[in-house]
């Protein structure tokens, strides 16, 4: 089950990673400006980083990679964006879709919170099982070797 999970859960950020890299950097871009939450330089720096952060972070969560530190990363990611896309809810901004996966699947916010709430407590329930998440990971092929 936990290395379902994990698979489950670097999926999640490969498809939203990619997602967005294989579109016009300017549709996230856009994305991001409609959470009208950071300044234009921050706005242009998360649209051209983030999604190579999510890309590289499901990659190692997937293949079960420095496990332990990659879902910290995870956890924080996945805060990040019920935040981000909470405040969007409660300040009542007109968005359409999240954005969260570029142009490949358009998802309502009131969804996408409830999505990431939950991805949240299973990337917490992962590391807490952690010996039994890096189960057939390079972890743990590394641990042998």
């Amino acid at each position: 089950m936990w290395i379902l999970l994990r698979i489950i859960i670097g999926s999640i950020f490969i498809f939203s990673g990619l997602g967005k890299l294989l579109s016009p950097y300017q549709n996230f871009l856009y994305v991001v400006q409609a959470y009208q939450l950071l300044p234009s330089g921050g706005e242009v720096l998360v649209a051209r980083i983030f999604p190579w952060i999510e890309l590289f972070v499901g990659l190692f969560v997937l293949l079960g990679l420095w496990t332990s530190w990659v879902l910290r990363a995870a956890l924080v990611l996945f805060g990040i964006l019920v935040v981000v896309v909470g405040q969007a809810l409660i300040r009542g901004l007109p968005l359409e879709s999240c954005g969260c996966f570029g142009e490949w699947l358009h998802l309502k916010p009131q969804t996408v919170i409830i999505m990431d709430s939950a991805s949240l407590w299973v990337t917490s329930l992962l590391l807490r099982n952690i010996s039994q998440t890096k189960k057939f990971s390079l972890d743990s092929y590394f641990d042998q070797v």
